[in-house]
C-alpha cells in the first residue's frame, strides 16, 4: 500500500490547528463553600452565563460541607494540573487554603477570592465582594435611627457565624457594632468589647437551626434583649422563630445581611426589620470578565477607590425607612434578589 505523505501532513495541521483552538480557550475555575447554599448557587449561575457569553471553560467545584477545606484543596490542585488561566474561589478556610492558593500563583494562574477575603487577603490576587463592613455598618446605622433615644439601652444579642474569626463574619459584626455607635476595641477581632449594651455572642453556623439555638441562649444570659444582629438570613429566621416561641416576636428588632428572596420576603412579613444586600451574581460573573482579560492581555483586576479590594455593591432593604440611612423597599429588593 502506498503511503501518502501528503494526507499524513493534511492531518497532523488539522490536529495542530485542533490543539491550538482548545489550547487558546481559557479554563476558569469556580469553587465555592458548597453547591447548595442559595448564595453559591446564584454565584454559579452567573459565572456560568458569563463563560458562555465569552467563549470559555468553566470547571466548577464545591466543598461537601461548609468547612470543607480539603475538597477546596484537591480543587485547585486539580485547575493547575489543568492548564487553567485563573481561579474564583470562595475560601471556606480562609487561611488554611493560603499554601495552595500560593502554589496557583506561582503557577501563572490568575487567583480571585469572591465574597470572602483570604487571611492575608494578599494571598490572592484581587478579592471580588461585598464591602461587608459597610453592609453591617448600614444595618447597624438604620437599628440606631430606629431605636431612636431607647438605643443607649439596648440589649444587644450577637449571632455570629463561627468562632474562626472569618473575615466575612468579624467585618459585618465590627461594622454592625460601628454603626450602631459602639466603640470597637480591635475592628479585625469580634468578641472584645465592653460596652454593657452587648448581652453577648453565639455562633450559628450560617443555619436557621443555628439561629435557634443561639437566639434560646442568649435569652437564657439576658431575657431582656431587644436588638438582634445576625450574620446572614437564614439565622435570622432561626432567631425569630425562637423569639416567637417566647411570645417576643413583635418586641425585638433583627437585622441582617444577605439579600436573598426569602430573607427579602421576611421584610415583607416583619421577620427582620433590616438588611443589607450582596450581587453575587456580579461578583461571579465580573470575576470570569477579569480572568479573561487577564488571559488575553496580562492585565490584573485593581481595587476600588480607597479600598484594598473590588467592592461589588451593597443595598439597604427595608420596608420601614429611617432618617438619613438611604434605603429601598422590599418590593424593589424582590426585583434583586437571589436565591
Amino acid at each position: 500500500m502506498k503511503f501518502n505523505y501528503r494526507t499524513l501532513a493534511c492531518l497532523v495541521a488539522a490536529g495542530a490547528l485542533s490543539t491550538s483552538a482548545m489550547a487558546e480557550t481559557p479554563i476558569i475555575g469556580l469553587i465555592t463553600k458548597t453547591n447548595t447554599n442559595p448564595f453559591f448557587v446564584k454565584m454559579k449561575e452567573g459565572a456560568q452565563a458569563k463563560a458562555a457569553e465569552l467563549g470559555v471553560e468553566l470547571r466548577t467545584f464545591a466543598g461537601r460541607y461548609d468547612g470543607d477545606n480539603e475538597t477546596q484543596v484537591q480543587a485547585v490542585e486539580n485547575l493547575i494540573a489543568s492548564g487553567a488561566k485563573g481561579i474564583l474561589i470562595t475560601p471556606s478556610d480562609t487561611a488554611g487554603i493560603v499554601p495552595t492558593i500560593q502554589k496557583a500563583r506561582e503557577a501563572g494562574l490568575l487567583v480571585i477570592a469572591l465574597d470572602t477575603p483570604l487571611s492575608p487577603a494578599s494571598a490572592a490576587d484581587m478579592t471580588f465582594a461585598t464591602d461587608n463592613f459597610k453592609a453591617g455598618e448600614m444595618i447597624g446605622m438604620w437599628a440606631k435611627a430606629k431605636m431612636g433615644d431607647k438605643a443607649k439601652d439596648a440589649k444587644i444579642a450577637l449571632l455570629d457565624l463561627s468562632t474562626s474569626q472569618i473575615t466575612v463574619d468579624v467585618a459585618r459584626n465590627q461594622g454592625f457594632l460601628k454603626g450602631f455607635g459602639i466603640d470597637l476595641n480591635n475592628p479585625n477581632y469580634m468578641g472584645d468589647e465592653t460596652d454593657p449594651r452587648i448581652v453577648g455572642n453565639d455562633v450559628t453556623q450560617g443555619s436557621e437551626e443555628g439561629g435557634r439555638r443561639a437566639m434560646e441562649n442568649l435569652l437564657q444570659k439576658d431575657p431582656g434583649v431587644n436588638l438582634v444582629y445576625t450574620i446572614n438570613e437564614p439565622a435570622a429566621a432561626g432567631a425569630y422563630e425562637a423569639l416567637k416561641s417566647f411570645g417576643m416576636e413583635k418586641d425585638v428588632l433583627i437585622v441582617s445581611v444577605d439579600g436573598g428572596c426569602p430573607g427579602v420576603r421576611n421584610i415583607q412579613d416583619g421577620v427582620i426589620g433590616a438588611t443589607s444586600m450582596q450581587f453575587p451574581l456580579k461578583m461571579a460573573s465580573e470575576g470570569v470578565s477579569a480572568i479573561v482579560e487577564f488571559a488575553k492581555t496580562g492585565t490584573r483586576p485593581t481595587a476600588s477607590d480607597g479600598l484594598d479590594f473590588y467592592d461589588t455593591g451593597v443595598q439597604l432593604i427595608t420596608d420601614e425607612p429611617a432618617n438619613g440611612v438611604d434605603s429601598v423597599t422590599s418590593k424593589t429588593g424582590l426585583a434583586m434578589c437571589w436565591g
